[in-house]
């Protein structure tokens, strides 16, 4: 088996529109739009009765897409998968160049974060969880300048 790379991360939103200005926000922009017929989820997913809508969306500072999809019917979304100890997939995270001003912006944006700024003491990483919309559970960090003046 030969994986040649990570392709896309797909996330399941309750209101397309809203995420995917939230994320043209933070930089994305998208790419591809699509209506998902029943028929078709229901081959892939094993899913009946639902049909859907999606946008994928690139980063010029990364290589993989990032797929917002929302169902419909739409189901409710779980409190417990914005919690750090829920088993599986967690949280996306995002290098960023100015933490302060960044956290600012989310704000503003809505995202509700989970604690102040911390900075790991044993790399000198600045980093902080904040849930985005539907509660998607994130993170933003920003390592600290080498010597050279670049990102260690």
């Amino acid at each position: 088996m030969m994986i040649l790379c990570m392709d896309h991360l797909n996330i399941v939103v309750t209101d397309l529109k809203k995420a995917t200005g939230f994320f043209e926000a933070m930089g994305f922009r998208p790419v591809m739009e699509s209506e998902l017929d029943s028929a078709f989820l229901e081959k892939a997913t094993g899913l009946s009765g639902v049909k859907g809508r999606f946008i994928a969306m690139e980063h010029s500072g990364s290589f993989m897409r990032l797929e917002l999809l929302e169902y419909q019917p739409a189901k409710a979304p779980d409190g417990r998968i914005s919690m750090a100890n829920q088993v599986g997939f967690r949280h996306l995270a995002f290098q960023v160049e100015d933490m302060e001003k960044t956290v600012e912006s989310l704000k503003a944006l809505g995202a509700v974060f989970l604690s102040p700024v911390q900075t790991w003491e044993k790399t000198g990483k600045k980093l902080v969880y904040f849930l985005g919309p539907d509660g998607i559970l994130m993170e933003l960090c920003q390592y600290p300048a080498s010597p050279e003046g670049e990102a260690a």
